[in-house]
């Protein structure tokens, strides 16, 4: 169950494969399943689906990983150096600001559905939130680089928000 949590833990923000993680473990893609849901019903980690209405062009199996709390993430690595120092800062980052709003839409009430996007070629948004009558797209980035919306979300999505989340902006976001 360690080693399981360590692997999760490197590949923090990343789509993760359950026949990988098995092959790594010398455990059954069934085992590593049944653990990972376990972490979950514990409140240790939870999971982000795919977003996908066009089952051709969008990632639909895939899923990303994210930590409850930062703090357990970095001791499960040992990893405790500063942020100006850290590899990783960038899927902290994520991991703090996608959990933060989970939290803020569960304490108002708001009944909201968490995703990532990604085609197969590659283009990615952060965090999808759907309702009944909105679809929103954020976008994290730790520095001050704004990057445009994918033109393949927005081509797929034209009535979508979507948002740049960075150091300036984050509070309004959380």
């Amino acid at each position: 169950m360690r080693d399981l949590l360590r692997l999760v833990a490197f590949q923090l923000g990343s789509e993760v494969s359950y026949e990988e993680l098995g092959k790594q473990l010398g455990m059954s893609k069934t085992t590593v399943e049944k653990y990972l849901d376990l972490l979950e019903k514990v409140f240790v980690i939870y999971r982000l689906g795919a977003y996908s209405r066009n089952l051709r062009k969008e990632v639909t199996k895939a899923g990303k990983w994210y930590f409850y709390d930062n703090g357990i993430r970095n001791a499960v690595i040992g990893a405790f150096s500063p942020l100006s120092i850290r590899q990783d800062v960038g899927a902290l980052w994520e991991n703090y600001l996608i959990g933060e709003r989970r939290k803020t839409n569960f304490n108002e009430g708001l009944y909201k559905g968490f995703y990532f996007w990604r085609t197969y070629d590659k283009q990615e948004i952060d965090l999808i939130e759907e309702n009944a009558d909105n679809l929103a797209a954020w976008e994290f980035k730790w520095g001050d680089k704004i990057p445009s919306i994918s033109k393949a979300f927005q081509e797929a999505y034209p009535h979508a928000g979507f948002q740049v989340v960075n150091k300036a902006n984050y509070l309004e976001f959380v």
